[in-house]
């Protein structure tokens, strides 16, 4: 088996043979936004306000005022052809934002006269008409927060309701709905079997399907339980990648789930010892329920001493004493089924209002058999207000053909720019940051809003960002690749 490990600083030969194209900014427009309020700005409940559309247009969620957000439409000149008001009272919060082929659905949180609803809008792409709210779920105002998903596509919907005991999840209660808001099915989702300590989310495929995704059996088992429309049934696989290894005990310290439009999920999982905290290994868990419905598990790969030793010659400085605050960001697929697993580092200085940190992104990269072909480090180093949370930091990510484009807001020799870093997947070869040309501001004011990053097609992306610290406007930039 070949494995190899690439590092980010020394890349010189390998970027001359996987040049990045050069950019150049096509238009900028004006544009509108109010920062987000939440209390918790590190779990955002929508990270992606831009969304491509097939005539190479894009829809926008934008928050302009206290009390209001729009969702607007775009052509690829960057006009706009309509904007749709979504006025919010007091307690209510955006919870989602899909699109589906005709229609946008936003998605509003609501918590007043002792309850908490989701209700939804349908907005209509042709020419922006909304539809009256409609409810999807209700909770005691005592319960968990209810929640949302959407398919791959954007067709289907579910929407949640938590059932507890002793603070003790027991059972989901959920609804399923189309893309008109047409309910589909009612289903319960029983854990009375998952005693005291695991964690659940709820996803639903382009035909309706919910996948019910569990990290369980004391934080030591990945589980995917199938419920279709059409039949009773339910369908489950499992697989334990915690335990007892060498006299030490293994728990998932951090789990990610990916559904894909043909209904086969990807869950990866960091593992560490209970102990210690010290990180243990990297699991990939593939779970097919088309056909014969059945599941590959990738050899692990291991986060020991000499992963860190790898890890503090890539990024360089002071090395690090052992492997901590790195979390699972994304699962990406090529169109030939290679996988790429990244992780980030990812922390807060601590104390309210202190800034927030992401620096290196960690890679790990699969063949379509999922076997483990190469591990990479991309060094970088990233703070932001902790009013921003991390909404201008960290990174973007997409697939095309054989490659992945990662674009970064970073300050590099001096020069404040988005970097666009290419990853060819099959070999693991990762090119030199190369700068888009936007001069973002580096003062403590907004400078650059990730949230609306969207690629129109391979080589056009769209961006909200700053230009100077003279100017006090966001900008909407379309980038075109040369």
């Amino acid at each position: 088996m070949r494995f190899t490990f690439l590092f980010a600083a020394s890349l010189a030969l390998a970027s001359l043979a996987h040049q990045p194209a050069s950019a150049q900014r096509v238009k900028s427009a004006a544009f509108s936004y109010l920062p987000e309020t939440t209390a918790d700005r590190y779990n955002q409940r929508v990270s992606r306000k831009t969304l491509p559309l097939p005539d190479g247009g894009f829809i926008i969620l934008a928050h302009q005022a206290a009390d209001q957000y729009a969702v607007e439409r775009y052509d690829a000149d960057l006009k706009r052809r309509w904007s749709t008001a979504l006025p919010l009272a007091a307690g209510e919060v955006v919870d989602g934002f899909s699109q589906s082929n005709e229609q946008a659905t936003v998605v509003i949180y609501q918590n007043a006269a002792g309850s908490q609803r989701l209700v939804a809008h349908s907005i209509s792409l042709a020419d922006g008409r909304k539809s009256p709210a409609q409810k999807l779920v209700e909770a005691n105002a005592r319960d968990r927060r209810p929640g949302v998903a959407f398919s791959p596509d954007g067709s289907r919907l579910v929407a949640w309701r938590y059932l507890s005991q002793s603070n003790q999840i027991k059972a989901i209660n959920a609804s399923v709905y189309d893309e008109k808001l047409q309910k589909l099915k009612d289903r319960t989702y029983d854990f009375h079997d998952q005693g005291d300590f695991f964690s659940v989310t709820v996803h639903v495929g382009n035909d309706g399907t919910q996948f019910v995704t569990l990290a369980g059996d004391q934080m030591k088992k990945l589980s995917v339980r199938r419920y279709r429309n059409d039949s009773p049934d339910v369908k489950v696989m499992s697989v334990s990648v915690g335990g007892t290894f060498g006299g030490k005990v293994v728990n998932i310290f951090d789990s990610r789930f990916v559904l894909r439009p043909d209904n086969t999920l990807y869950a990866a999982a960091i593992c560490n010892e209970r102990a210690t905290g010290l990180y243990h290994s990297l699991k990939l868990v593939k779970f097919d329920f088309a056909g014969e419905s059945d599941m590959k598990f990738a050899p692990e790969i291991a986060l020991s001493a000499d992963y860190l030793a790898e890890v503090n010659t890539a990024v360089g400085g002071a090395p690090a004493k052992r492997l901590e605050d790195i979390y699972l960001t994304d699962i990406l697929l090529t169109d030939d089924k290679q996988v790429v697993v990244l992780a980030e580092k990812k922390y807060e200085e601590g104390g309210e209002g202190a800034p927030g940190h992401t620096r290196e992104l960690h890679l790990f990269g699969y063949n379509e058999f999922l076997t483990p072909s190469w591990r990479s480090v991309v060094a970088k180093d990233q703070v932001a207000p902790a009013a921003e949370g991390y909404s201008s930091i960290s990174y973007r990510a997409t697939t095309s053909g054989p490659e992945i484009q990662l674009l970064t807001w970073e300050k590099i020799k001096g020069k404040s720019d988005l970097y666009l870093r290419r990853l060819d997947v099959p070999t693991g070869v990762i090119s030199a940051p190369k700068g888009l040309g936007l001069n973002v501001a580096t003062d403590q004011n907004l400078a650059y809003v990730k949230d609306f990053t969207a690629w129109l097609d391979p080589k056009t992306i769209i961006g909200v960002s700053r230009p100077s610290k003279k100017s006090a406007a966001l900008m909407l930039n379309k980038i075109v690749l040369k």
